[in-house]
């Protein structure tokens, strides 16, 4: 996760392209839940590197919903997870 955030964090003044969107969102959504599965704890996973990563690939995630008309086909950072905990 650190990568990624550096990453993101050089590229600071720079939209993502679509695809790396995509794939950054697949990324990160899977490293989190294959990390939970295992037994990770909360305190450890949503550490500040995660919430700064979160956070650009949502802001991300909505300019390009509006600037590309729909070009993310479904994929969100919104979790089912976090859709259940919120119903509750």
């Amino acid at each position: 996760m650190n990568i990624v955030c550096t990453w993101l964090t050089d590229r600071m003044d720079l939209q993502l392209h679509i695809y790396q969107l995509k794939t950054l969102i697949r990324i990160v959504k899977k490293t989190y839940r294959d990390f939970r599965l295992q037994g990770v704890l909360d305190s450890t996973l949503n550490s500040k590197t995660y919430d700064t990563v979160r956070n650009r690939l949502t802001v991300e995630e909505a300019t390009a919903s509006v600037s590309e008309g729909g070009g993310l086909q479904g994929i969100t950072m919104k979790d089912s997870d976090e859709e259940d905990e919120e119903d509750d």
